[in-house]
């Protein structure tokens, strides 16, 4: 490849270009050498190599990656020389994999929340399977930029968001990916309380589970992926049986008492949390509409038969309420088989845990070039006591943690989005011919990130304005019916798209 067509390939990179034996070896790291100027590059960053502890812990990290699989390069490129052949059994496994990943317990409890506002059957059906595909989709495009980059979703931004503002956006997505985290702990907990007939508390189930899904989620893709391959067909099976059982009595005929302004709201703030619960993959993974409305609608038929079943209402409000596990041993039959699909639904928390809890390790890795040093094992050890200590929190308050956490998630996503896709298509061109690829860990080859930080922040005041939490509503959102309606992404959406006009000026200006 000539000069030439090497700098249109890596847009405004001025860097002349490597052959490809230059490029095998500038990615080739051997942790366990040392070159004679005592430097070595670890996580597509160069550093200093000694006998301290940092330097032992990424031996130990190195010896896990030979023997388990435990990526120790986890954040750096892959060129496309390293990358393995895209065959229709890789793809099929990616897709099982985030079936497997978002067909759960949580999923199942989010789809009360429609009953909990007031909606009726249908409506609440139409919009978990709507919100939950649009949600999908602004995933599975941000998917895009990762394969074809050989980078991880979350370093695919620092072409928009630079080098610095970028950290804002790993610091969310790990904040994200432990919440979520958090919720598979209680909703596992609950399930493992309710099969154990209440021996084992929902903080002794949380830990159980915290500490399951640490073990598993510390071996690496490589395990995961084996386990996700094959886990979502027990639970497509679980929500059919769920379907099955509990159909007959789903109230398909009980229409809604709201009305007008107050219908608007409610239906509106459902649309915020169930876009968010699959927008909110936006920085990690694809194709999770249709796996996560299948768990939501499956809640939205449960909860609509507490109207005709009044034993299954009895016991989804006992203290402290929203007992989810004990309902689902109570509707299921016979009362061993209930037991069994409790347990497997225990493991649908680990599911969604171990793939959230990989997703942060990697992103503290890139809040800045010291923390790249520290081994990902031990982000995951941090991460996991912070799991804990959300979830411990939450446990008895499931559904308000689940209306004020997804809705929250699709906030910051949406203007993510926004960002990503206008810099992709519109500067761009929707080539990535005109990334410089080489460049995406070196800040002088990145934007300076003005235009992304301003229009992002002024997406935060868009949120705070239209958002309707259980603890706030804003202003604007306080206009939509008595208890106000989340027009938070909307807002957002539309304010943040001040980066393109910002960005015109940056590249104006700045020049990159």
């Amino acid at each position: 490849m000539s000069y030439d067509e090497e700098k249109q390939y890596s847009g405004h990179s001025s860097t002349p270009p490597l052959d490809m034996e230059q490029k095998h070896a500038a990615a080739t790291v051997d942790i366990d050498s040392q070159g004679a100027s005592g430097e070595q590059e670890y996580q597509g960053t160069l550093i200093k190599q000694d006998n301290g502890i940092l330097s032992k812990l990424r031996n130990i990290e190195a010896v896990m990656d030979r023997r388990l699989g435990v990526e120790s390069e986890a954040i750096t490129r892959k060129r496309p020389d390293e990358r393995e052949p895209l065959t229709w059994r890789s793809q099929l496994t990616m897709c099982l994999l985030w079936a497997s990943g978002t067909m759960n317990l949580s999923c199942f409890a989010t789809g009360f929340l429609g009953y909990e506002f007031g909606l009726d059957l249908t409506q609440s059906i139409l919009i978990c399977l709507f919100a939950s595909i649009l949600g999908g989709a602004v995933s599975g495009f941000c998917a895009t930029l990762g394969a074809a980059t050989g980078l991880r979703q979350i370093s695919c931004s620092r072409f928009s968001f630079g080098w610095y503002p970028n950290k804002i956006i790993a610091a969310l997505n790990t904040i994200q990916q432990v919440g979520w985290s958090a919720v598979g702990c209680i909703t596992g907990g609950i399930a493992l309380q309710a099969v154990s007939n209440g021996t084992i508390p929902i903080a002794v189930g949380i830990i159980i589970i915290a500490v399951i899904s640490l073990v598993v989620s510390l071996v690496g893709l490589k395990v995961i992926l084996v386990y996700e391959r094959y886990a979502w067909l027990a639970y497509l099976c679980i929500f059919i049986i769920i379907f099955s059982m509990t159909g007959r009595y789903a109230d398909n005929t009980t229409p809604t008492a709201l009305t007008g302004a107050d219908l608007s709201g409610n239906v509106l703030t459902l649309i915020a949390i169930v876009y968010g619960s699959s927008a909110s993959w936006a920085t990690v993974a694809s194709g999770i509409g249709l796996p996560t409305a299948t768990g939501m609608m499956a809640g939205c038929v449960v909860s609509s038969a507490l109207n005709n079943r009044p034993d299954w209402l009895a016991v989804y409000i006992a203290p402290p309420g929203n007992q989810i596990g004990y309902l689902i041993q109570t509707m299921l039959y016979p009362r061993g088989f209930a037991d069994f699909i409790l347990v497997l639904l225990v493991l649908s928390g680990v599911n969604c845990n171990i793939l959230n809890t990989y997703s942060a390790a990697i992103s503290c890795q890139q809040f800045a070039r010291p923390f790249a040093k520290v081994p990902r094992f031990i982000w995951t050890f941090l991460c996991f006591g912070v799991i804990i200590a959300l979830a411990l929190a939450g446990r008895n308050q499931l559904l308000a943690y689940l209306q004020n956490f997804l809705s929250l998630l699709g906030y910051w996503c949406s203007s993510y989005f926004v960002i990503v896709a206008s810099e992709h298509f519109i500067f761009r061109k929707g080539d990535f011919r005109n990334y410089d690829l080489e460049g995406w860990n070196d800040p002088k080859r990145l934007p300076l990130g003005i235009a992304a930080f301003n229009s992002f922040m002024l997406g935060v005041i868009a949120w705070c304005m239209g958002m309707t939490e259980s603890d706030y509503v804003g202003p604007l959102g306080k206009l939509v019916g008595a208890t106000g309606g989340d027009i938070a992404n909307e807002l957002a959406f539309v304010v943040t798209l001040t980066y393109i006009p910002f960005r015109y000026l940056e590249l104006k200006y700045v020049g990159r």
